[in-house]
């Protein structure tokens, strides 16, 4: 056999290796949860898990979401994504009970496959504003107009039901699974990853290269865990955490203050309040409640320089509850932290201030313990008669003294004052009157 004919041989058998399907590479899903609200911090993990899913050549990412709903620009950025991936992307709202409310409702709209678990819900996309003020209504009509067209076009695009995604966006309606199969607004209901996976096997779905026919058929499953960085920022987003870190970090720096060159609380309160703020970045923050809350540490380190008869404390109180009312305006209550949260916060770090500021102010009005200030009305035992002078023991030492009196040995002196030369002035101390 000739060369030619050997390496044209050895080429058709390669050829033949990779493309024959019983040599085929086992197709691979990768599956990422979203559960809580739509935030930088999700969008940045559902980029960053389709890129890799994307290098590694899977198949597919399928997203397994629970969502309230979110951000407007958070959410943008994942359609974005999702838009021009060169993979499929797929939305299974689930597992039972979950829902897709709002940003998570046009999330699933623009998957290449959009399934729903029974006993879940998806609707109810009205933007809201994220100030929780009232818009005017020239504003308003805007900002519908603008995502009612927003949703139309991605309904259209993956073939869904765009009256139901305008109407959803317009009129705030949210539908079940079976009624969303109905009116074509996703593609399929099953009851779980696995039976979704099966369901996938031969569909065709529109990538930018083009029409692609999904091959899922014994494909492996590969379960993406949250990492540590992005459950801590996850955990940021919740408003309930920053609320929390900016009182811890305000308490912190409380105590540095009081306590110069204390360090930890330093620490602890600088780190909490830095985490805090990164926090508020992705919350609808009022600037006028972060200043009332300000106001309220300032007060409550006031009221140890000054004394106020309490005065500042209560002031600081209302200040710091007032502040937090104020802290978080929106009209979702998963933008603001919860009523429990911020009536057990404020008690316990109002009681806390309270209880600092009480050992402080014991401490000032205390009767001082050492040094001469702390000799004067200290009672001690007559060591020689006093006529007038003589020497005293009191608090574990000897003392000459002096007395405007005639005093005997044994007899009880009290201090009432430190004279020059290191002599003490006594009385005689007034016997206890018995009952």
């Amino acid at each position: 056999m000739s060369r030619l004919a050997i390496i044209g041989t050895v080429v058709f058998l390669a050829i033949y290796f990779f493309l024959s399907p019983a040599f085929a590479r086992t197709p691979r899903i990768d599956v990422i949860e979203v559960d809580g609200v739509i935030s930088p911090a999700s969008a940045e993990y559902i980029t960053k898990n389709l890129a890799r899913a994307s290098r590694a050549g899977a198949e597919a990412l399928i997203i397994v979401m629970d969502t309230p709903g979110g951000l407007d620009l958070s959410m943008r950025t994942i359609i974005k994504e999702i838009l021009n991936s060169d993979i499929p992307v797929v939305v299974f709202v689930g597992p039972s009970g979950a829902r897709a409310a709002s940003a998570g409702a046009i999330i699933t709209l623009a998957a290449h496959v959009a399934a729903m678990a029974p006993g879940t819900n998806i609707g109810a996309a009205h933007p809201v504003a994220m100030g929780g003020g009232k818009m005017s209504k020239t504003m308003e009509e805007k900002v519908v107009n603008d995502a009612a067209a927003y949703v139309e076009s991605i309904a259209r695009k993956r073939g869904r039901n765009a009256k139901w995604a305008v109407d959803a966006v317009r009129k705030s309606v949210s539908i079940t699974e079976r009624q969303a199969l109905k009116l074509k607004v996703i593609d399929m209901v099953v009851d779980d990853v696995n039976s979704l996976v099966e369901r996938l096997d031969g569909f065709t779905v529109s990538l930018p290269k083009g029409p692609v026919k999904m091959n899922t058929k014994g494909a492996e499953i590969n379960f993406v865990k949250m990492g540590f960085r992005d459950k801590v920022l996850a955990a940021l987003g919740n408003p309930n955490v920053a609320y929390i870190l900016m009182l811890l970090g305000m308490a912190g720096l409380y105590f540095e203050l009081a306590n110069p060159g204390a360090i930890f609380p330093g620490v602890v309160g600088g780190i909490s309040l830095i985490l805090a703020f990164f926090a508020f970045q992705t919350l609808p923050i009022n600037y006028a409640g972060i200043l009332l809350i300000i106001l309220a540490l300032i007060l409550f380190i006031a009221e140890i320089k000054v004394v106020s008869h309490g005065l500042l404390t209560v002031g600081g109180l209302i200040s710091l509850a007032l502040g937090s009312i104020m802290l978080f305006e929106s009209p979702l209550p998963y933008l603001r932290p919860s009523w429990s949260v911020f009536i057990t916060t404020i008690a316990v770090v109002g009681g806390f201030f309270i209880f600092a500021i009480t050992l402080a102010l014991r401490a000032q009005v205390a009767r001082p313990q050492t040094g001469s200030e702390g000799l004067v009305g200290e009672v001690g035992l007559v060591e020689t008669t006093l006529s007038p002078t003589g020497k005293v023991f009191i608090h574990g030492e000897y003392w000459n003294a002096e007395s405007t009196e005639p005093i005997a040995e044994g007899e009880k002196v009290r201090v009432v004052s430190l004279e020059k030369g290191m002599k003490v002035k006594v009385v005689r101390e007034k016997p206890d009157k018995k009952s």
